[in-house]
């Protein structure tokens, strides 16, 4: 049988997909060439990293197993409360039990590009989500705090299938038709408000882009 060149050999690990990493790396472990057994040392990198993150995630689904009496869950946050001009937007997310999205995390951690790509991702994989904002007229009357409060609210409401409990990020709950649990760091800490932070962030950056 001829022997793979080395550059064959790199292709087909650039190409190889997460479950084609193990076999790629047993079909190769006896190849003493040094080329190859770097591109097997890169394999083993990359399947222990995915391993890490797929571990992350898994941890991060303790608040929504904690509640697990409920079976309609829905994670949500805002972004715009900080910046001097501009709405306030929130997301609610429901995510069904125990889905992996890789690299999913609190917005502010993420790029750009990796935001764009998640938003959606998550919009294609959620059960449910709702996307809601309170403007800057609405600001100035009401406060930011209600402002907040308001466009969390239009999330949920905007939600195409109703929850029965919501893990709210911060530590003040917004009067909600449905039981709930703040959470502090939540977006760091919940995948469905994860995937919330990112809906919000994303949908207010777009617009801010319109108005720029």
């Amino acid at each position: 049988m001829e022997t793979k060149k080395i550059g064959e050999i790199r292709e087909e690990f650039k190409a190889a997909e997460e479950t084609m990493l193990p076999s790629f790396i047993e079909k190769y472990r006896s190849d003493e060439r040094a080329g190859v057994q770097k591109l097997i040392e890169q394999a083993n990198g990359r399947l222990a990293k995915l391993e890490a993150e797929r571990a992350r995630i898994d941890r991060l689904w303790r608040y929504e197993r904690e509640y697990g009496m409920y079976t309609r869950i829905c994670g949500i946050d805002e972004v715009g409360r900080g910046p001097l001009a501009g709405p306030v937007y929130a997301a609610a997310v429901w995510l069904p039990e125990g889905l992996v999205i890789d690299g999913i995390n609190d917005s502010k951690k993420l790029s750009e590009k990796k935001r764009e790509a998640l938003f959606d991702v998550i919009k294609e994989n959620a059960v449910a989500y709702g996307i809601g904002f309170a403007d800057e007229k609405e600001i100035d009357e009401i406060n930011i705090l209600q402002a907040t409060y308001l466009a969390m609210r239009r999330a949920y409401d905007n939600m195409q299938k109703a929850c029965d409990y919501v893990l709210i990020d911060g530590n003040r709950m917004p009067p909600m038709p449905v039981p709930g649990e703040t959470i502090v760091k939540g977006d760091a800490n919940s995948p469905s408000i994860a995937a919330a932070s990112i809906l919000a962030k994303v949908s207010r950056d777009r617009v801010m882009l319109e108005y720029a």
